[in-house]
């Protein structure tokens, strides 16, 4: 019933044009705010799978780290029963250090980290290769495989350098040394390979032999600074974790790649809740067009408001018909909104339409994720103002109390 009064009034002619454009005007505003509402939370997601997508290249899936200190002790017992964990496809060792490099006259302070033969099943470093093969070499004669920023600032061609590169290192040692000398440890390594995947990563990392780390550095084969872990998609996220922490104890941290990297995906989480209520205000001013069109059209239906009284109709069925109008002008346009946003998410998606510029991204078109959780979101806020707005307008037609003498 209300919906026919609410579909009857929208359609009918208007005694004012004025009436009929706000309506309409209406109906665009609230078009426009849901189609850049859905647009940009695309974009935004696009943005945020690619990053995701860049830091899973070099992050593990699950990272074992000494809850206190630098070395995780594991033996081998501990490292066959991760192996065995249910979901568990790669395990591999890893060794952390800062080291200082040098080319020459050029120099650069680096992440250094030495891996074992399962580094490349766990990580997907291998896969951003921009020059040279992923070899890591051995204790006597190691390799280095340098981020492409690295590669850089030491002004070589990692699979084209002939002459080896300088490794300094901290040396493992008991109470404070007064000689400088007597606590580093150098070295060299030639280089293998360049990869490029993200500055954070290019301008600080260069990964090595695991061997060539705990010789270096004065570890024993049960020693390492994390362990990482490579599990099936499908795998259970909790028994995965309780069975690492069981294996390892509780002197052990065990994090998922959220938790690796909680700063990263904390600020995305926020930005996006940012954008979400930014771009809300959009449909909170075509909000305030919609009052406009339905307080006149409540001043326009006075007759027929007095009729429907006359009739029986009490407070709740009349309010009951100008919300229905409301939330009619509102579903219409936020209707429209999505069809056109899908449609320009589909053609961002298929034609490039719209490019990056600079030429320093790893894209050339902005990225664009359709995600139907956004539409719902979306849908949701527009039913919520478009209620609120209603409701003064229905409201006020409710309390017409109006005399057929009168009119």
């Amino acid at each position: 019933m209300r919906l026919l009064f609410a579909w009857r009034y929208f359609k009918a002619p208007k005694s004012t044009q004025a009436i009929n454009w706000i309506a309409r005007i209406s109906v665009i505003a609230m078009a426009v705010g849901t189609a850049a509402l859905i647009l940009v939370l695309s974009v935004f997601n696009g943005f945020e799978g690619m990053v995701k997508s860049l830091y899973s290249s070099f992050y593990p899936d699950w990272r074992l780290m000494p809850a206190q200190g630098k070395i995780l002790q594991l033996t081998a017992a501990q490292l066959k029963s991760l192996q065995q964990v249910r979901g568990v496809e790669a395990v591999s060792l890893v060794v952390e250090e800062r080291a200082l490099l040098q080319a020459g006259e050029n120099q650069a302070l680096v992440t250094l980290k030495g891996v074992d033969t399962a580094f490349t099943a766990v990580s997907g470093v291998a896969q951003h290769l921009v020059s040279g093969e992923f070899v890591v070499g051995t204790a006597a004669t190691p390799y280095l495989v340098l981020g492409a920023g690295v590669e850089s600032a030491l002004s070589i061609l990692a699979d084209r350098n002939l002459e080896p590169i300088t490794v300094y290192l901290p040396k493992k040692t008991e109470g404070l040394q007064v000689d400088w000398a007597e606590s580093i440890r150098v070295d060299t390594a030639q280089t293998a390979a360049s990869f490029l995947i993200q500055q954070d990563f290019d301008d600080q990392y260069a990964i090595t032999s695991l061997d060539f780390m705990r010789e270096q550095l004065g570890l024993t084969s049960e020693e390492a600074s994390s362990v990482e872990i490579r599990v099936n998609s499908n795998a259970d996220v909790s028994a995965i974790r309780s069975q690492l922490q069981a294996i390892m104890g509780s002197q052990v941290l065990v994090e998922d790649r959220y938790e690796q990297n909680k700063t990263l995906f904390r600020v995305m989480r926020t930005e996006r809740w940012i954008v979400y209520g930014v771009l809300s205000l959009i449909l909170i001013v075509a909000a305030f067009t919609m009052i406009g069109a339905l307080t006149m059209l409540v001043l326009e239906k006075q007759k027929d408001i007095q009729v429907l009284q006359a009739l029986g109709a009490n407070t709740s069925l009349i309010r009951g018909i100008f919300l229905t109008e409301g939330l009619l002008l509102s579903m219409l346009g936020s209707g429209i909104g999505m069809l056109l946003a899908y449609g320009l998410a589909w053609l961002q998606l298929t034609y490039h339409l719209i490019p990056l510029e600079g030429g320093s991204f790893l894209i050339d078109y902005y990225p664009v994720a359709i995600k139907a959780a956004d539409f719902f979101l979306v849908a949701g806020t527009v039913l919520v103002i478009a209620m609120l707005a209603s409701w003064i307008p229905a409201a006020r037609a409710a309390t017409y109390q109006i005399s057929l003498r009168e009119m």
